[in-house]
């Protein structure tokens, strides 16, 4: 029972990471039905932005929690203008094109962001400053830390947040009406340019706080780590059914469970070969298999139909 318990604390934790990411993909999805698969770089490179800022102030004895909000507040700032930026000049130009062409687009753009990323902060692996508390717990026999708790209660907020943006809103309005018909909308006064730039620069911002979050749990980053990150979110948001906000948290925590409860279960029943060196399998399994038996995901799609 401690085990299942540790486990279960471990994959909510993850899943949470993996649902805030994947709100991004289904965010752009739902509006524009593109697939961007530079948002995995758009986190990595909040995540180093708050190491260079963070890090910075801490040399210079700013205390901790003034140097993590201005890490955390220069890695948001910098990720929507960098999502602002990639749907005005990688995506507005491609927006009628065939839909292969912007998916092609995303991917090298996920290449052009990994290769000035390994330029500004090197090849090597860095480390994340400690601009979380070390505090640990204990409950029922399984053990969290304060990162963890924090984690999950940022993910749960943002997420929440988000929600409220939605569908109580005027943008949020816009949103939903433009994912529904993007013609009709803007017949009705929307501007369907700035609500999509707008959901790239929110869906940005959100990874540019899992980034930190990524950051603050596993205490390194590297110019590569969007690069898996990315392809789990966006199992997670094809997990919950890509276009639904719901479907995409419910998605994240699922998969991120997943992944734990198989890395510690499985890998005991086969002697380790397949534990958690080999969780990422897990992942790729469950999208497999979401692609198979139901691929509009578990909760469904929630995109509208397009003229």
């Amino acid at each position: 029972m401690e085990i299942l318990l540790q486990q279960l604390i471990n994959g909510l934790v993850q899943g949470s990471i993996y649902a805030l990411v994947a709100l991004g993909y289904t965010m752009v999805y739902g509006i524009m039905g593109l697939i961007n698969f530079a948002h995995g770089e758009v986190v990595m490179i909040g995540t180093l932005v708050t190491i260079s800022v963070a890090g910075l102030l801490l040399k210079l004895g700013l205390p901790v929690a003034l140097a993590g909000g201005a890490g955390l507040l220069a890695a948001v700032a910098v990720c929507m203008a960098l999502g602002w930026g990639l749907e005005r000049i990688a995506y507005r130009p491609l927006r009628n094109a065939p839909r292969l062409t912007p998916l092609i687009t995303a991917i090298g753009m996920s290449i052009v962001l990994q290769n000035v990323a390994m330029l500004v902060w090197g090849r090597n692996y860095l480390t994340f400053p400690a601009i979380a508390p070390k505090a640990q717990f204990e409950f029922a026999g399984a053990s969290f830390t304060a990162v963890q708790v924090m984690i999950v209660l940022v993910s749960a907020l943002t997420m929440a947040g988000l929600l409220v943006l939605i569908y109580r809103t005027r943008l949020g309005m816009a949103m939903r009406a433009t994912s529904q018909n993007p013609q009709v909308a803007s017949l009705m006064g929307v501007n369907v340019n700035r609500v999509i730039a707008a959901a790239f620069v929110i869906g940005s911002a959100l990874g540019a706080v899992a980034g930190v979050m990524v950051g603050s749990y596993y205490e390194i980053a590297h110019y590569q780590m969007g690069f898996m990150l990315g392809l789990k979110a966006f199992t997670a948001a094809v997990l919950g059914g890509i276009g639904n906000l719901a479907g995409a948290m419910a998605g994240g925590v699922l998969l991120g469970i997943i992944e734990a409860l198989g890395a510690g279960y499985i890998g005991d029943l086969t002697g380790g070969f397949l534990g958690s060196h080999y969780q990422d399998i897990f992942a790729f399994i469950v999208l497999i298999g979401v692609l198979m038996f139901r691929p509009s995901g578990l909760f469904g799609e929630k995109t509208g139909d397009r003229a």
